[in-house]
């Protein structure tokens, strides 16, 4: 096994498609669509072809004695200027993965698939090829999506060969080979495992998500005649609120799974610096591994609104966003995960993982799990994004030991 191999290509990529200020692999662009090309490149010198589903995944597949099917997946698409591993690590470690099966008995089928767009960075809407391929995707939802530059997402699609109606026929494509167990490897995006000193963490699941804006309304008045006492500021309302979300979600943490939330857009009307603020509208993300801490957590940020409303003479309306419910992963994958990870760096920490992955839709369909490689900093979605090159080297050993696990795991079924 070469994770040596696995961290040139990474860097070849990274230096085929980034810029100063780092990666610039967005979906459905042409620097993704080069990525794409570039991996074309290296199916090829294996031997392998690749193709494209309905919903703008790329499959290779290494055909085994059975149709039974271990599916490695990833995704090549970045956010702007983003970093060298978020996503390309779970995909070319796969690419290994099919190399060494190649000279081996294989008793199931083993495929690798580089997933579109699971970072929503041009049209806001994560996860999109996996929820296609997992059925989730409802189109109406997304037909209205439209880029900075005023390009819908439908159109953006169909350039790349995409008919949004069509997406989520994927999921028919997917159930054709048989698949078994999914698996993805992913950098952990946050702090916690290098905090501990670990290479490797075995992920238990993915938190839920409910997001939210928020507007508050008051009056606009003069900042210079307006009493303090008299005044409607919907701005102080906004963030007497945000701070009472804050603390909702450290009373919901717990040692084994914490709770997080954030506000993170705020605009202010008239916003000018001679007026009280007569409008400000917040986001409000909050997630959990748990669905009734979830709930809960709602429950009070509605309550701890309400109060900050009254406290300030506003008013304030919710609208919802998005949501997506808490993932557990497969328990007999995680224990798969936990020993290859003890097999090669003596300890598998398990953690939950606050980003979302492709893993969250597959899971809908099949067994999943993942494994995560430690960050440095605990950054991601930055140039600054790394791993120490040994712990980098040590996880994609584990991984490829855990491929092999899954493998034979399958087998037996």
């Amino acid at each position: 096994m070469s994770a040596r191999d696995v961290i040139v290509n990474l860097r070849e990529l990274a230096a085929r498609t980034s810029d100063a200020h780092g990666a610039q692999r967005v979906a459905w662009g042409p620097i993704w669509r080069k990525a794409r090309h570039w991996l074309d490149g290296k199916v090829a010198d294996l031997g392998l072809t690749s193709e494209i589903d309905a919903a703008g995944n790329k499959w290779i597949a290494l055909p085994g004695d059975s149709t039974r099917t271990v599916i490695v997946g990833g995704h090549l698409d970045s956010v702007p200027n983003g970093g060298w591993l978020d996503g390309p690590l779970g995909v070319l470690a796969g690419l290994e993965a099919l190399r060494i099966h190649q000279q081996r008995p294989r008793p199931v089928t083993l495929a690798v698939v580089d997933f579109a767009d699971e970072e929503g960075a041009r049209f806001s809407r994560s996860l999109l090829g996996s929820s296609g391929a997992s059925g989730s995707l409802v189109p109406d939802s997304a037909r209205h999506l439209v880029d900075k530059q005023g390009v819908s997402l439908p159109d953006a699609l169909a350039e790349n060969g995409v008919e949004l109606d069509r997406m989520t026929t994927a999921r028919d494509a997917l159930l054709a080979r048989d698949p078994r167990a999914y698996l993805e490897l992913h950098i952990e995006q946050g702090p916690v495992l290098e905090s501990m000193q670990k290479p490797t963490g075995v992920v238990i699941g993915a938190y839920g998500v409910e997001r939210h804006v928020l507007r508050f309304v008051g009056q606009a008045a003069h900042s210079g005649s307006t009493p303090i006492a008299m005044r409607h500021d919907a701005f102080l309302a906004a963030a007497e609120a945000s701070l009472a979300f804050r603390e909702i979600a450290r009373r919901y943490s717990t040692a084994e799974a914490g709770m997080v939330c954030t506000v993170g857009q705020v605009s202010v009307e008239p916003g000018i610096v001679t007026a009280v603020p007569g409008v400000c509208e917040i986001s409000l993300d909050q997630r959990a591994l748990e669905a009734d801490t979830l709930a809960k957590a709602l429950a009070d940020a509605r309550e701890a609104a309400d109060l900050a409303a009254r406290n300030n003479g506003v008013t304030v309306e919710w609208r919802h966003v998005w949501r997506i419910a808490p993932s557990r992963f497969d328990p007999r994958l995680i224990e798969l995960c936990a020993e290859a990870a003890r097999e090669v760096t003596g300890d598998a920490p398990r953690l939950p993982s606050g980003p979302l992955h492709d893993a969250v839709e597959m899971s809908r369909v099949m067994p999943a799990v993942m494994m995560f490689a430690y960050s440095s900093r605990g950054l991601s979605h930055c140039k600054e994004e790394d791993t120490p090159e040994p712990y980098l080297a040590q996880t994609i050993d584990a991984y490829l030991r855990l491929v092999d696990k899954a493998i034979a795991w399958a087998a037996a079924q």
